[in-house]
């Protein structure tokens, strides 16, 4: 039987254990949206994950949401990221890029004023994340059906220059409400073209995106990340486990790497019956202990699992875990925004160890 310190093949991934660290978004990159040496550090001293998902990183200037982003469509940042993958494989680590475009979940100032885009003109609830004073989400330009071979080549090209960061795969942001979300379930997706209407419309934009970021990868070294519980940014859709298993089918059939989806365990969860369409590496994500993470490992539910706050806090999480030793508490004042504070200063257990006995 499985546990998280077992090792696990993921398509053409060898990895040493099954605790993931989830991307995370802390808004930490220079100016240009490019990856930074205080990046590389954070990363590198969580190497020891078996699998680290970046932070979201948005594959086009009209796909930024979030103040200090990191992206990958231009060759300083290909650069900054290079410092990041070359810090963690030095630290014997392994790392995914996640490809990210937001859709609607912007605001006309990270656009040059512009609106933002997403596959119909229905505005996200709530207000944008990290503006103040407070604003609501404006309402989005739909896309037009000849503009939608730009967003498919926008993740090629971030596809491309993450391998040419050196990263050692990739995974696609299909979740939390973003662009390729928004074309998938129906409350957000109201078009009548090739887009929209039917499911297989509606999945079409994301299963186009994956064929081309599998042109660049091979299906070994490509993700895909979901949120099937519909509950981010006003999503919503007429019947979830129907989308989601059909997603979860084209995935399996392309043979991508895995599946990692962000699912709360419940009495609604459906990643149990999607892991079994799928056929495939499933990682179960957000709100898991260890406790909860070994127990569905053994059940059968998940494969591995991603963490996300967890690995905030405790940047040797696996090592914790290993030692069932206590874990570091994290301080959410300081998940977003510069500095280190809060993000490379929490210690490691020989540090607290050494600490406790100095006193």
């Amino acid at each position: 039987m499985p546990t998280l310190s077992s090792p696990i093949a993921v398509g053409e991934l060898k990895l040493p254990n099954r605790i993931f660290m989830a991307p995370l978004t802390r808004c930490r990159a220079d100016s240009g949206r490019v990856p930074n040496d205080r990046m590389a550090a954070y990363y590198a001293q969580r190497a020891s994950a078996g699998l680290i998902l970046t932070e979201a990183t948005s594959v086009d200037p009209m796909g930024v949401g979030y103040p200090d982003t990191p992206g990958i469509w231009s060759e300083s940042q290909v650069a900054g990221w290079r410092k990041v993958t070359g810090a963690v494989h030095a630290a014997g680590g392994r790392i995914a890029l996640q490809l990210w475009h937001v859709g609607r979940i912007s605001d006309p100032s990270y656009l040059n004023e512009a609106l933002p885009i997403a596959p119909s003109a229905i505005a996200a609830p709530g207000h944008v994340s990290l503006v103040r004073p407070e604003r609501p989400f404006a309402t989005p330009r739909a896309l037009e059906t000849r503009e939608i071979p730009a967003i498919v080549a926008a993740y090629r090209l971030g596809a491309q220059n993450a391998k040419a960061a050196g990263f050692d795969g990739v995974e696609i942001h299909g979740a939390n409400g973003y662009l390729l979300d928004q074309f998938l379930q129906s409350t957000t997706n109201h078009r009548t073209d090739r887009y929209g209407g039917t499911l297989a419309n509606r999945a079409r934009l994301m299963l186009e995106v994956t064929d081309a970021v599998i042109e660049v990868w091979g299906a070994g070294r490509v993700g895909m990340h979901l949120a099937p519980r519909c509950d981010a940014h006003g999503m919503g859709d007429a019947n979830p486990l129907e989308t989601f298993g059909h997603v979860a089918a084209e995935l399996g059939r392309r043979g991508i790497a895995f599946i990692c989806a962000r699912e709360a365990q419940g009495p609604d969860s459906i990643g149990p019956q999607l892991k079994k369409i799928f056929g495939g590496v499933y990682v179960a994500n957000e709100r898991f202990t260890q406790a909860s993470a070994e127990a569905a490992l053994a059940a059968g539910n998940a494969d591995a699992v991603a963490f996300g706050v967890p690995f905030i806090a405790n940047p040797d999480l696996p090592a914790r875990f290993a030692a069932d030793a206590p874990l570091n508490a994290p301080h959410p004042e300081t998940f977003y925004g510069q500095g280190p504070e809060g993000y490379t200063d929490y210690p490691v257990l020989a540090e607290v160890r050494e600490l406790a006995a100095a006193r």
